[in-house]
């Protein structure tokens, strides 16, 4: 939310500076998250004078100006505005001054041979509205010379921060209270601009949707005139980064940013009959103010007439009935509708608007009355007219919630000692009504306040306006003796593998829980999605099914921007719905290598890209720092749709335990998320892991190195062509435990030599004696049983 010191004294009686005022407002919870000066952009303008206006020697649409600037002798400028002319007093930007409308640096140059020196600005030009038809027109009294950001009176802007639980601080005079609560001056009264009241309102307005739209208030004004609005209500929108529109829109926008009081004008012209608020009809549509149509449904609350829908209530006002520069009479509509039906509903319809985001907060229910005759008496000050009686449909929520509370409590729960009066003046400088003759007291919360709940919530406001940074640091209480650990096994877990991944040069990622439906559903793999009611955003509604989306939509970001190679690694959690509606969460550890392995060079040539094999040494490396049996591991298909089906696999203890997944993803996966390189994945799931058997006593036992060497055997195994090289490895080193330590796979070959259908795999196989060394007739029986084991799956001995 955006406002300019101007607008904030408007409401607070203060002689603080800008730097104090935001550090204040972030004392007490309000985040300042930048002060924008626009003096600063209109350094280098200055008021001054058009002396003479002759034609340009060689241009029909120049002139050239004598400018006085108040500084010695009269500048030459040349200029192609209309309205330039001898004694018209503008705005003139001097060489070194920077246009903020484009970011020119004005220079002395030459403009079809005559020298100028600098230019005479228009209204867009220094982004002062939207006007450029001629340059700036100044009063004659406006002082020649002096800087035009301190004739203007630019103001320093706040951008705030406002959490969702303070909607009474979406409005200027909201920021005020707690500012002046806080001891950084004194709230000013609101000032009600009075009016008459001629008569009863013409027109009939009601609620039919007592649930959505408790409270209706309105009033008809007739004989208004709408046009341009006074600068100083175009100076505070502009501020808020509203672009003016006419004097009637803007009282109301004014009313909302200053007030947080969203209201409305419908021309009454456009009108007919009644003026209803009631549920939609299925099937409704209506053209809102940005010019889209909705299609509506009947759970949606709307304000229409006889003739069918005006409003999407509390979010959007229709096209069709809005107010123009003929507007001579409106009708003006205040109401109180429900905040979870305007959240549901601007969901729905994928509708947000700065009225949505106060109404689906929660308005203050008792600014209706007050907020009806603040914006009357404006607009009849302002536009003329005469107002009718206010029509009062229905009644907006009423009851204050009721708290005992004792002040000790703030002691005990915020850690901070502050005077009983104090705390006291504190509650009733923010509303609270406060009867200390009861102890505990009884406080009541004024109706705007809907986060105060209980006591922790009263114990909040007093100490952020006390002073959080009053709060003193504090330890928390220890034990004498050795703390015990309190990380579980899976944060411990977790640990290991975070840090054997940053070792194996893996940068780590943390991407959202959340995923756009499309991308959730390429992942889900036929599984039901977690998808959000309320998500923060429409490309955000599903929870990631799977770890490996998230890193491929940060994988393609890199390399939108010129990354050549990309190795990152996340732990986080996938999210399933169970069957019963229930929610599922498992920790997961996702890898993604995209692009280059290795650059191009002399040696290589062309640049290398990663293989299923580069993820599948990664998926082993971190399987067996997650504590899985690595050695006992087989590798089988069915990775999932997502990968190429040649070029990728799973990792499993036994036919049905899946421990992770990898290999190159298929090309209609990269197509899907737009990723223009080879790409490779890895899924590891913590959670089918076994854990460790034995009590959790993981100390690990002392090192005794064999005494005698190591002993060394290679095999040469004929084999049918399809069988996995790992299945062999394995086998064979299971066919002797007791001397077989190792078995490893160094060469593989198929083709001349080797018959048809088999291809022969070489292993060299570790053996370790423990008592005594080996005898010939050892080492050929250990022989026999590798052999023996090989024939198992079809391998023979090759001669």
């Amino acid at each position: 939310m955006k406002f300019s010191l101007t607008w904030l004294k408007d409401h607070l009686e203060t002689e603080a500076t800008v730097v104090e005022l935001a550090a204040a407002m972030n004392r007490i919870g309000l985040e300042v998250e930048g002060i924008e000066d626009p003096a600063e952009l209109l350094a280098g303008f200055t008021v001054a004078k058009v002396l003479t206006a002759a034609k340009h020697p060689d241009a029909d649409k120049l002139q050239v100006l004598s400018v006085d600037t108040g500084a010695g002798d009269p500048l030459q400028v040349v200029c192609g505005a209309p309205n330039a002319r001898a004694g018209m007093i503008g705005v003139l930007g001097q060489p070194g001054a920077v246009v903020p409308s484009n970011g020119m640096e004005l220079r002395k140059s030459a403009i079809r041979g005559v020298e100028s020196n600098g230019m005479m600005c228009s209204v867009r030009e220094l982004e002062l509205g939207d006007e450029h038809d001629g340059i700036i027109e100044l009063p004659d009294d406006a002082p020649i010379g002096h800087s035009f950001a301190d004739y203007h009176g630019s103001s320093p802007v706040f951008d705030v921060a406002i959490t969702p639980n303070r909607p009474d601080c979406m409005g200027v005079y909201g920021i005020a209270r707690d500012l002046a609560a806080a001891g950084m001056g004194t709230l000013k009264p609101i000032a009600f601009p009075k009016f008459d009241v001629a008569g009863e309102c013409p027109v009939e307005i009601r609620t039919d949707d007592p649930e959505g739209c408790s409270a209706f208030y309105g009033r008809v004004i007739t004989g208004v005139k709408n046009g341009p609005s006074p600068d100083w209500l175009a100076q505070r929108l502009q501020s808020a980064g509203q672009r003016p529109i006419s004097l009637l829109v803007d009282l109301t926008n004014y009313l909302m940013l200053a007030f947080g009081r969203p209201a409305h004008a419908y021309d009454l012209a456009k009108l007919t009959g009644a003026v209803v608020a009631r549920r939609a009809k299925d099937g409704e549509q209506v053209v809102a103010l940005n010019e889209k149509t909705y299609t509506l449904t009947g759970d949606m609350t709307v304000i229409a007439d006889d003739q069918g829908v005006h409003d999407v209530a509390g979010i959007m006002g229709g096209e069709h009935s809005g107010c123009s520069d003929e507007t001579t009479d409106v009708l003006l509509e205040i109401a109180y509708f429900n905040p979870d039906r305007i959240g549901q509903t601007g969901r729905k319809l994928g509708l947000a608007s700065d009225a949505r985001t106060r109404f689906e907060r929660g308005v203050d229910p008792a600014f209706l009355d007050d907020g009806l005759a603040l914006l009357t008496g404006l607009i009849t000050e302002l536009a003329g007219g005469k107002a009718s009686e206010a029509v009062h449909a229905g009644a907006a929520p009423s009851d204050a919630k009721t708290i005992i509370f004792d002040p000790a409590f703030t002691q005990k729960l915020g850690g901070v000692s502050v005077d009983v009066s104090r705390q006291k003046d504190i509650l009733q400088s923010l509303g609270f009504a406060v009867d200390s003759a009861t102890d505990p007291w009884t406080v009541t919360a004024p109706l705007r306040r809907h986060d105060i709940e209980g006591p922790a919530d009263l114990v909040e406001e007093v100490v952020r306006i006390f002073g959080i940074d009053d709060v003193a640091s504090v330890a928390l209480p220890r034990a004498d003796g050795v703390a015990a650990p309190t990380a579980s096994a899976e944060q411990k877990q977790e640990r290991r593998v975070r840090r054997a991944a940053a070792g194996r040069g893996l940068n780590e990622a943390v991407t959202w829980s959340f995923l756009p439906v499309p991308e959730a559903e390429h992942f889900a793999d036929g599984g039901t999605l977690w998808t959000l009611d309320n998500p923060i955003s429409e490309d955000m509604k599903a929870m990631r099914p799977s770890m490996i989306p998230g890193l491929l939509m940060a994988a393609k970001r890199n390399v939108d921007r010129g990354a050549t190679s990309l190795r990152v690694f996340e732990i986080g959690r996938r999210y399933f719905r169970n069957t019963d509606g229930s929610s599922n969460e498992k920790p997961t550890l996702g890898v993604v290598l995209a692009g280059e392995k290795a650059p191009r060079g002399w040696a290589s040539g062309k640049a290398v890209p990663f293989d299923a094999l580069d993820a599948k040494a990664e998926a082993m490396a971190l399987l067996a720092e997650a504590g899985a049996p690595a050695e006992k591991l087989q590798v089988m298909g069915e990775a999932g749709v997502q990968f190429h089906p040649g070029q990728s696999a799973t990792l499993r203890l036994g036919p049905k335990n899946v421990l992770a997944r990898f290999g190159t993803l298929h090309p209609k996966t990269l197509e899907a998320f737009d990723i223009g390189v080879p790409v490779v994945a890895v899924e590891i799931f913590l959670d089918a892991i076994p854990g460790k058997k034995g009590g959790g006593n993981f100390a690990r036992t002392a090192y005794a190195p064999p005494a005698l060497q190591s002993v060394l055997r290679d095999f040469a195994f004929l084999v049918p062509a399809d069988l996995p090289a790992g299945d062999l490895q394995r086998i064979v080193k299971g066919a002797d435990k007791a001397n077989i330590i190792d078995a490893r796979i160094f060469d593989v070959f198929a083709g001349q030599g080797v018959p048809e259908g088999k291809k022969s795999i070489a292993i060299e196989v570790t053996l370790q004696p423990t008592e005594k060394s080996y005898k010939d007739e050892d080492l050929k029986a250990i022989s026999d049983r590798v052999v023996a084991a090989a024939g198992k799956l079809g391998a023979e001995l090759r001669g």
